[in-house]
């Protein structure tokens, strides 16, 4: 699986942006599909994961209320909406598949990653 993010972007704080992650392959219904970020000096964390019905979602405190994740098996894609943007949110989002069912927490769960965009929130 080929994983293309995109999205990213300056924007407000308040402000809003989606991200989306292609994926190529016929597969891409069999895989959960994760969000995480890593910002300058951190480590990569994870953001939210979906699974591969979409069924099933799972987030990060950071995330939970403000974010969305949601999947269009149709279209091979994943999405992330993000509301309410602080500062505290700048980083390159990566999405990324695992063949674990249900969704994970853990970076080393996921097998494919896409190469990242960046998210930049002014304050």
């Amino acid at each position: 699986v080929q994983l293309q993010a995109s999205g990213g972007g300056l924007v407000q704080a308040g402000g809003s942006l989606r991200l989306s992650c292609a994926a190529s392959g016929r597969t891409f219904s069999s895989y959960t599909m994760g969000w995480f970020r890593q910002a300058p000096g951190k480590e990569r964390e994870f953001v939210a994961a979906i699974s591969w019905s979409g069924g099933s979602t799972l987030y990060a405190d950071s995330a939970k209320g403000r974010f969305t994740i949601s999947r269009d098996n149709a279209k091979n894609t994943v999405y992330l909406q993000m509301n309410s943007l602080h500062s505290e949110d700048t980083a390159v989002y990566y999405c990324a598949a695992s063949s674990m069912d249900g969704g994970s927490r853990y970076v080393y769960e996921y097998d494919y990653w896409g190469q990242g965009t960046l998210v930049t929130v002014s304050s």
